[in-house]
């Protein structure tokens, strides 16, 4: 398969305009493949030859104004259009088309609760070709009208409202002028919870099996989608661009969730069956504000090239988080963010992958897959909360609005957006833009405290980085009532880099580089401040400042200057006192899984599970009154994940409770059955029992994981086989399979197969696809051995041989990680 170029699309948009696709799909052909068939209506402005791209099962027929086209001329995904005059032209297509069984394309599904069957597209990026015919780049738009035939018991749902002709047959309205990316249908026998919203239909939808739990939460949802969609019409001048909003909660998604404008697509497994924390909860509700702002950042206006994708995913992260933070019970947002999604952001910059938010050129498709990571997501969205802390939020609406009206239903740039904003302020936001989106790396911010006279403190903020910073900086005094307590003295706005050293009073007991974290930095401390930091972190007295300083203590781990087993001893001594739910699934998440399992020896695992563990008991003890059963659903959870022994969580299990609370619901049970698999405590027909108990989709998935995770080598080897010697697993399940494989526990039992996972991944990668390859570097790469064996092996994969994009870049970033890994044991 050919995949686009810049050059390619840039050539191909100068000569073409699209005017109107008209799609009939019907999917009653078989469980296989689907019959698609498209009419193109497009201009030529000059004379040229051209492609469109389709990726068929069986090509039956293309016209070209009424004149046949060979099928055989298809090369590849590509069909080609020679000698083309000026003018208007209509292109037909007729193929057959393949399911997919890896979230790409039509994905198709049968429900393994009750036998029914779904089908959903996922046409991002480059994927439209895989459903109909199209020129398939983001800058060629169009109008589409679909029409959809389906068993006659389903419905099927699109980008505009659906109407039922009768016999199967369904017909959308159509669209206003979209990218062929966006283009959505899912159809099936769907639960479906409608109401209407400022005259507009809201639909929330779901497998049957899922309708109870979906009928539990709809009142939740419906109220965040109400409250976001109202305050984006605060924020916005342009009002909602589209006839309709439904969201459809699909089977086996790759990712969170898709922008299909009028039809966002979910992760299914945001319809809860077991118990959650309210920090999940407001993921949840994040993820709907995210999917919301994408109607106006990437929806409305589209990027030209895939260049600028930071202009549709940093805007939807920032404002999803906004306003969430503004339009609901949600208040805390921006701590989940410092907690999960910045440090994920601060991760990907570090590595050899890293680009700027906003990268010069991305060559082709292929290589712009790569950048949906923690830069295009959480770094561009720091970016610009700390570019609207410095150019303040009414003149960056200002700039935004300006951008909407300029560009709707069209395309724009970078340059585009930069111009936008700056109509509307004084500042340079061109040069701001080139420190901050054109650059790579993550800046280092160190204070440096010298006395002054009769006490006082001065401060200087030293600076790795080019980048300009509005920052604040706490100023936290020892609580006079309460040693173990800080009390913040004063907040100074500090502009960097500096003009003059900042005067501070009398000398603080801790000072917090970027409290309330308004900027994109690593911190260091002073040594004062380290130790207090370490003696009274739980002390202090807000949960985005405590995250500010977990943060900080991590990136001194990762970067090898502060041991690991200082910072369990300090996760030890104040996750207990934890009340944010946020921080403490964090801290605990670093702790067992990157420390505990990578940047400590194998010698030392057991004492770090064993610290683990006994924190765990801390706050399960700590929450018995009932009061908070969310660090307490956490505190489970990691209780049985670091478990290494399996005595009381198999009693949990005999038991069907955790002694006081919770009882266990289908998530902790297969989480429990998971780790005694990998310690031995059960066998196939436990597995299958439970199997049999919950035969769901999540319980295959939770019976794929315990199977792989047996201390067996015929286990090991059945596993090994289904994931890269047959075609069979589902995305879903190949992930499952994977995560279950490595463990280690388990090291020497599955020593053989680590050099043999180079040679077979990229098999696999160029045989499935990306979804898959980007599953495989992912989860079945051999993380927990953590050796320079490994990293040889590795390099020499990149080295001699050619693994697809996708797969190359997680290889690239795994060795990465492995290489720091290796280094922080050596400091």
């Amino acid at each position: 398969m050919s995949v686009l170029t810049r050059d390619e699309a840039q050539i191909r948009a100068e000569h073409l305009d699209v005017h109107r696709y008209t799609i009939e799909l019907d999917l009653t052909t078989g469980e296989e493949t689907f019959d698609s068939r498209t009419l193109i209506r497009f201009t030529a402005r000059t004379d040229t030859d051209t492609f469109v791209e389709l990726r068929p099962a069986e090509l039956r027929s293309a016209t070209l104004d009424g004149q046949p086209l060979d099928p055989d001329a298809l090369d590849g995904n590509r069909l080609p259009l020679k000698n083309l005059a000026a003018g208007e032209h209509e292109l037909r297509v007729d193929a057959a088309m393949r399911y997919s069984r890896t979230g790409e394309g039509m994905h198709r599904f049968t429900d393994p609760t009750d036998g029914e069957t779904y089908v959903y597209t996922q046409l991002f990026l480059d994927d439209v070709q895989r459903v109909f015919a199209a020129f398939d780049q983001p800058d060629l738009k169009a109008v589409f009208d679909l029409t959809v035939t389906a068993p006659e018991h389903w419905t099927v749902l699109a980008n505009g409202v659906t109407e039922h002709l009768g016999g199967g047959r369904w017909r959308a309205a159509t669209t206003p002028l979209i990218a062929t990316y966006l283009v959505a249908v899912a159809a099936g026998p769907w639960h479906s919870v409608r109401t209407e919203h400022r005259g507009l239909p809201f639909g929330l939808h779901c497998r049957r099996s899922l309708a109870p739990y979906l009928d539990a939460d709809a009142g939740e949802l419906l109220d965040v989608t109400r409250a976001c969609f109202d305050r984006y019409h605060e924020k916005f001048d342009e009002p909602y661009p589209f006839d309709s909003y439904d969201q459809a909660f699909v089977p086996e998604f790759n990712g969170g969730a898709m922008e299909n404008p009028g039809l966002v697509t979910f992760r299914d497994e945001f319809v809860y069956r077991s118990a959650v924390t309210d920090t999940e909860r407001q993921t949840r509700a994040m993820v709907i504000a995210h999917e919301m702002a994408h109607m106006w950042f990437g929806d409305l206006v589209t990027l030209k090239w895939w260049d600028d994708i930071w202009l549709n995913e940093s805007f939807a992260e920032y404002m999803g988080y906004q306003i969430l933070t503004e339009a609901s019970r949600f208040t805390d947002t921006w701590t989940e963010f410092g907690v999960h999604r910045k440090a994920w952001g601060y991760d990907a910059d570090q590595r050899p992958s890293t680009h700027p938010v906003a990268p010069e050129a991305v060559e082709d498709t292929a290589s712009a897959l790569l950048n949906f990571d923690g830069i295009s997501y959480a770094k561009g969205a720091s970016a610009l909360r700390q570019l609207v802390t410095w150019l303040g939020e009414k003149d960056f609406l200002a700039g935004i609005n300006t951008h909407f009206a300029r560009h709707r239903f069209a395309n724009a740039t970078l340059a585009d957006f930069i111009d936008s904003l700056s109509s509307a302020t004084d500042r340079d936001v061109h040069a701001w833009a080139d420190a901050w989106l054109r650059t790579t790396g993550a800046d280092t911010l160190v204070p440096r405290l010298a006395s002054g006279a009769n006490g006082t403190g001065v401060l200087t903020v030293d600076r790795t980085g080019s980048r300009p910073h509005r920052v604040a900086v706490g100023l936290y005094d020892r609580d006079l009532t309460d040693p173990d307590r800080f009390t913040l003295r004063e907040r100074l706005d500090l502009d960097l880099p500096q003009t003059a050293p900042q005067p501070l009073g009398p000398r603080p007991a801790l000072v917090l580089l970027n409290d309330g974290d308004l900027t994109y930095a690593k911190i260091r401390f002073d040594p004062r401040s380290f130790e207090a930091v370490r003696a009274g972190l739980s002390g202090l007295p807000e949960p985005l400042t405590r995250a500010v300083a977990w943060n900080a203590l991590r990136d001194a781990v990762r970067d090898g200057e502060l041991p690991p087993d200082t910072y369990l001893r300090t996760a030890r001594a104040h996750l207990p006192h934890e009340t944010d739910l946020a921080v403490v699934q964090g801290v605990l998440a670093f702790a067992a899984t990157d420390i505990a399992d990578h940047y400590l020896a194998p010698e030392q695992r057991p004492a770090a599970l064993a610290t683990l563990t006994d924190l765990c008991r801390d706050l399960i003890r700590r929450t018995e009154d009932g009061d908070h059963p969310g660090l307490r659903l956490i505190a489970v959870r990691h209780f049985i994940d670091v478990a290494a022994h399996p005595d009381t969580i198999a009693a949990w299990l005999a038991d069907g409770v955790v002694p006081g609370g919770p009882e266990l619901d289908p998530e902790l049970r297969w989480r429990i059955l998971a780790r005694l698999a990998v310690l031995g405590a059960v066998d196939e027909d436990t597995i299958a029992a439970e199997l049999a108990h919950d035969p769901s989709a999540t319980g295959q998935e939770g019976a794929a994981r315990c199977r792989a995770a047996l201390p067996d080598e015929a286990a090991k080897r059945r596993a090994w086989q289904a994931m890269f010697h047959g075609d069979d697993l589902s995305n879903y399940l190949f992930t499952a399979t994977a995560r279950g494989f490595w463990q280690p526990e388990q090291a020497d039992l599955v020593r053989e197969y680590v050099p043999r996972f180079y040679q077979d991944a990229v098999a696999v990668g160029t045989r499935r696809g990306p979804a898959i390859a980007e599953a495989a570097g992912r989860w079945a790469f051999p993380a927990h051995a953590v050796d320079e064996e490994n990293l040889r092996w590795g390099r020499d994969c990149l080295r001699d041989t050619d693994p697809t994009p996708a797969l190359r870049r997680k290889l690239v970033d795994q060795l990465d990680d492995l290489e720091r890994a290796l280094r922080v044991r050596e400091a």
